[in-house]
């Protein structure tokens, strides 16, 4: 009777917590991208500006930056689904290979927007890059399916951050690595584990291997997708995406253990290694019979110095939770960073370090919201802006900009 009684207390508060906040205002975003003839469809693909989002303090409140990741892309195994017959085995189909990862600035009004500025991410020489994978990642193809070239330059850019002197740092999923960009997109310099570089010959920017290597263990396509910046804007913060795949693949499938880092901006150093815990699947309410891989952190904002809001997700619901880097120890340089450590960090289930998480939102009680919220514009603890990834409206998403209120 006692665990009935736990589990209706849980729930009035749940509802009384997200009864607090309410859609104000929801936008379409409309900015097409190109039209796809194949031989039994057209793809009307439009521009996916919400794989991250940012609201920097000095700008007005309905004014924030977004993210593009790599561009259009189909996975092989989806290819005879949406393309009438399958092209390649493994890997990824780049309906338009040309497209370059772009910071967009836009400014929120009541029932309508406004693009502001558009900043396409550049090499040192001023040549955008593109979003096509690099050496050691997945392979690429285009529309007939020929391989395209791993390119050195290319990115899969998620989150990001601006700071007061116009520079902006950028999360991103390949490498896994973080990215310095100055204010009209140029790479300054792109931070990756150690050990990755060597898939980097030919790149047109500087490297710094400053990450751990476990880093690199990232299952393909759960690297790193948020990233937030202190106050002081000396520290960044950043999530992996999902459990590693250490020791394998395997294991990252049942894993509940995701790794956020801090990262000292001028001393080029991860500071200090903290252990989130990810929620079982059957407490995402509009997310039926998920598996525990389906949740990822796709976004975190940091709203003190070490505390955080980690936005939590499968694909219709949303959970935002407050940690506080304090509150647990750092394994950073312990046996937890150490590959050969059997049972590895991801294979443990008694792991007594967490990070506590406060819920401050799931937004599943609240109606009309998109699938796939990836960014969190932090206004102010009663106003935030969420955008979210419709890929390119390859399967026909739209882009929404939706303004909450507590």
């Amino acid at each position: 009777m006692l665990k009935y009684a736990k589990i209706a207390l849980s729930l009035v508060a749940l509802a009384t917590l997200s009864q607090a906040w309410e859609i104000e205002k929801k936008v379409i975003v409309d900015e097409p991208l190109d039209k796809i003839v194949l031989e039994n469809r057209t793809l009307s693909l439009d521009v996916g500006i919400g794989s991250g989002a940012y609201h920097f303090k000095s700008d007005p409140k309905n004014v924030i930056y977004t993210i593009t990741d790599r561009g259009p892309n189909i996975k092989c195994k989806d290819s005879l689904k949406l393309m009438g017959k399958k092209l390649c085995k493994k890997g990824k189909i780049f309906p338009t290979p040309n497209f370059s990862p772009t910071i967009y600035k836009i400014a929120l009004y009541d029932n309508w927007y406004k693009i502001l500025e558009k900043i396409q991410i550049k090499d040192r020489d001023g040549i955008p890059v593109s979003g096509i994978s690099n050496k050691g990642t997945e392979n690429a193809y285009d529309l007939k399916g020929n391989p395209l070239k791993f390119d050195p330059n290319g990115l899969d850019a998620e989150a990001l951050v601006k700071l007061s002197d116009g520079t902006f740092w950028i999360a991103e999923e390949y490498g896994a690595s973080i990215l310095h960009l100055s204010s009209d997109g140029r790479i300054l310099k792109r931070v990756v584990p150690k050990g990755f570089k060597k898939n980097l010959n030919g790149a047109n920017y500087d490297i710094s291997e400053s990450l751990p290597f476990i880093v690199s263990k990232r299952k393909l396509n759960r690297g790193i997708e948020s990233i937030g910046v202190s106050p002081d804007e000396k520290t960044l913060y950043f999530s992996m995406q999902s459990p590693l795949a250490n020791p394998n693949v395997k294991t990252y499938k049942k894993s509940k253990n995701v790794r956020i880092f801090k990262y000292d901006i001028a001393k080029d150093k991860v500071l200090g290694e903290y252990v989130y815990k990810l929620d079982n699947p059957n407490t995402f309410a509009l997310d039926k019979n998920k598996k525990q891989s389906s949740i990822k952190v796709s976004e975190l904002a940091a709203v003190g110095n070490d505390e955080l809001i980690v936005l939590e997700r499968i694909s219709k619901t949303t959970k935002f939770y407050r940690v506080k880097l304090e509150d647990s120890l750092s394994i950073l340089d312990t046996k937890w960073d150490d590959k050969n450590t059997s049972p590895s960090l991801e294979e443990t289930s008694n792991f007594t370090k967490y990070l506590n998480k406060e819920l401050v939102l799931d937004t599943s009680s609240l109606k009309g919201m998109p699938k796939k919220v990836e960014g969190l514009a932090y206004i102010d603890k009663n106003n935030w802006i969420l955008v979210n990834d419709n890929d390119f409206g390859i399967n026909g998403y739209k882009s929404f900009i939706i303004k909450i209120k507590n």
